[in-house]
Formats: structure tokens, C-alpha cells, sequence
């Protein structure tokens, strides 16, 4: 096995310029649970929109078995939302999604671009997972929202940006608040005006990204 200790450093300096927060953890401290599929199929208004989301992405068995052949990982830590300051819920659009564009490009496209530094690296197996639905494609819907019928696999063959898209921690089954505290990391939930989805009341907002690396 490569030593990858020099890997991290490596990456953890690179995340850094990219203005994100990155540390080594062991694969064992990342907790995958059957419960966070269920947040996604019920509540989340993303669900079968886009090719990160569920149900293309992994189910939380593929998850585990897939962490269960690495032994590090990097996880990254994003504070803040760029592109806006501080806001308040009121300012913040009904349809939030493309609000929040560059903080997911900011999380989407640093968890991408580790990975492929890794893989480069001579780390052949590095794989990441970013947060939140996909927004590459930029003024247009996904292909799966798009798309009328059922919802199947094969459409993933029509994604405009194959080589960018990864699963999100939480669409693969992943505890990212328990993830999180195992790296010594305390993050909560944030509460929404009037319990109404998507209105968080602060912009006081840490997102999670996560690069397996061998």
C-alpha cells in the first residue's frame, strides 16, 4: 500500500488555499446509517432531481461496503456561504437552490478537485463525496428533473457533466453530524423561520465534504 501520509499533508495544504478546513480520519469514524436515506426520500424537495441525489446514488449497503475497502480519508470542513454574506431568511428566495449556488460549487468543486489531485498522486482508488444537490449545470435543470417517466439508472448515460458529478455524503447513506464528531468537529442543525424548509435563519452555515483516499 502507498504511504499516504505525505498525500494528506498534501491535500489538507491544498484545501486550505481553497479556503476549506481538512483532516485525516480513519475510514471506521465514517457512519453510515439507513435512517439518512429516509431524510432524503422524505422531506428533501431534491430527491430524484438530480444524479448525486438519491436514488442514483449509492444505497447506505453499497456505501458501507465501498468505505470498508479504504483505511483513510480526508474530511473537509467549508464555514460559511460565499456569494452573500451574512443573510437572514427573509432573504433568502423560495426556490433556494440556485441561491446557494456558489457555496455548493465551492464544496461540489473542492471535494472534485482533491479527488483527482489523489488519483494523480499515484492514489488510483481516491474517490469523494461533496454535499447538497448538484448545480453544474448552471441555468438549466438537471437531466433527471428534467426527464419525464421513471426514474431509472440509465438515464444517468444523458448527465451533461459526468466527470464532475459525485454522490453527496447524506445521499450515500452518510451520518455527516455523527462523521463530523468523530473528527472532533460539533456541528448542529440550523433552525428555519417558522420551521419553513429552506428559510434558516442565519448564514452562520458549516457544510462537509469527504475524499477517501486509499
Amino acid at each position: 500500500m502507498l504511504d499516504c501520509s505525505g498525500e494528506v499533508k498534501k491535500l489538507i495544504g491544498l484545501a486550505r488555499e481553497r479556503g476549506a478546513h481538512a483532516q485525516q480520519i480513519a475510514s471506521e469514524d465514517i457512519v453510515v446509517a439507513q435512517w439518512v436515506r429516509f431524510k432524503c426520500r422524505y422531506g428533501c424537495k431534491g430527491y430524484g432531481k438530480h444524479f448525486g441525489c438519491p436514488p442514483y446514488a449509492p444505497s447506505p449497503d453499497e456505501t458501507r461496503r465501498m468505505i470498508g475497502e479504504y483505511a483513510t480519508a480526508l474530511l473537509i470542513r467549508f464555514d460559511g456561504v460565499p456569494g452573500h454574506g451574512a443573510f437572514e431568511a427573509d432573504d433568502i428566495p423560495d426556490d433556494f437552490h440556485p441561491y446557494f449556488r456558489d457555496l455548493i460549487i465551492w464544496v461540489n468543486g473542492t471535494v472534485h478537485f482533491l479527488e483527482k489531485t489523489a488519483f494523480y498522486d499515484g492514489f488510483y482508488k481516491a474517490f469523494g463525496f461533496g454535499g447538497y444537490p448538484c448545480i453544474w449545470c448552471e441555468h438549466q435543470h438537471c437531466v433527471a428533473e428534467e426527464s419525464d417517466g421513471v426514474v431509472d439508472e440509465s438515464l444517468r448515460r444523458k448527465c451533461r457533466h459526468m466527470d464532475l458529478v459525485r454522490p453527496s455524503m447524506e445521499a450515500a447513506g452518510m451520518d455527516v453530524f455523527a462523521t463530523a464528531k468523530n473528527a472532533g468537529w460539533d456541528l448542529h442543525t440550523i433552525p428555519c423561520k417558522d420551521m419553513e424548509y429552506g428559510k434558516i435563519v442565519h448564514s452562520d452555515v458549516h457544510s462537509v465534504g469527504l475524499v477517501l483516499i486509499a
